[in-house]
């Protein structure tokens, strides 16, 4: 296929693509003459038909046009063969019927389920022209044609674009419907604060004293932990343990540097013995 042909029939695809909905993979119903067509041309049907739409497809034909290539006999064998690898599309005729009009009423008034038809009867492409949204393709001296849209194709197109660029009635109701609402009153801009940076912190108010009788009770919290500290002093001179003498014996050390001796060290367990009896004290207070 040429390069223009092919940018033709794309551009044809996505019409009916974006218009009418078609979708990957098409559904293309297959008439007895296009089957007979293309075993007399040895032409691969379904490589063609692919070719021309430009996309997957799948090929379909009815029960009626398989009765009409089994009528012609067996030298239209081969033209059977081939049609039976199609898939079958259910027409519901309980009777057989003449294929051209069973692939009328398939596809109907408004080509509901968006088939292709390729066909070679002129009656049959004659009256699917007057139904918009259906694209045909035929053969022609062993070369398969995509058809241009027909008329009735492109007025409805025109028609869809027209009818998405107006409101719809529901919405035309709903925007009448506000329209007759009073509009709000907008607020009347006032005087704005101060800028919070510019603005001078507040100060904070100093923590009030506690009541007299707390300190009353410090007092005697103080007093008593006092006695108990001279108490404790009192027992470390009994024992000798004078913090005068401790200062002696370093001063002494100092001066003699030459013939150094080691300090003595201070009793501190009878120390330790008595803060914690006055720990326990202030805590009982």
């Amino acid at each position: 296929m040429r390069q223009k042909r092919a940018k033709a029939y794309r551009k044809l695809m996505g019409l009916y693509s974006m218009s009418f909905g078609f979708r990957q993979p098409y559904q293309v119903l297959v008439d007895s003459d296009m089957c007979k067509s293309a075993t007399e041309s040895k032409i691969d049907l379904t490589k063609q038909i692919t070719t021309v739409l430009q996309g997957e497809t799948k090929p379909m034909i009815t029960q009626c046009c398989i009765h009409e290539l089994y009528l012609l006999g067996k030298a239209q064998q081969p033209a059977v063969d081939l049609a039976k690898t199609f898939e079958r599309r259910k027409c519901n005729h309980r009777e057989p019927i003449p294929g051209d009009d069973c692939l009328a009423s398939v596809v109907g008034e408004t080509n509901k389920h968006r088939y292709v038809i390729a066909t070679q009867s002129q009656p049959l492409r004659a009256k699917l022209r007057a139904i918009p949204a259906v694209p045909i393709v035929h053969v022609n001296r062993s070369v398969m044609i995509l058809e241009p849209p027909s008329d009735a194709t492109i007025q409805s197109k025109e028609q869809r674009e027209e009818k998405a660029l107006h409101v719809a009635g529901s919405e035309r109701a709903a925007l009448s419907g506000q329209s007759t609402l009073t509009k709000p009153e907008r607020k009347k801009k006032g005087p704005k604060g101060p800028n919070p940076l510019s603005v001078k912190k507040k100060k904070v108010d100093p923590v009030p004293e506690p009541p007299a009788k707390d300190k009353g009770k410090r007092k005697e919290k103080e007093i008593s932990v006092s006695s108990v500290r001279a108490v404790v002093g009192e027992k470390r001179k009994r024992d000798g343990t004078d913090d005068s003498e401790t200062l002696g014996v370093g001063q002494e050390a100092e001066s003699q540097q030459d013939e150094p001796k080691p300090k003595k060290k201070r009793k501190r367990k009878a120390k330790t013995e008595a803060l914690a009896v006055a720990d326990t004290c202030a805590v009982q207070l």
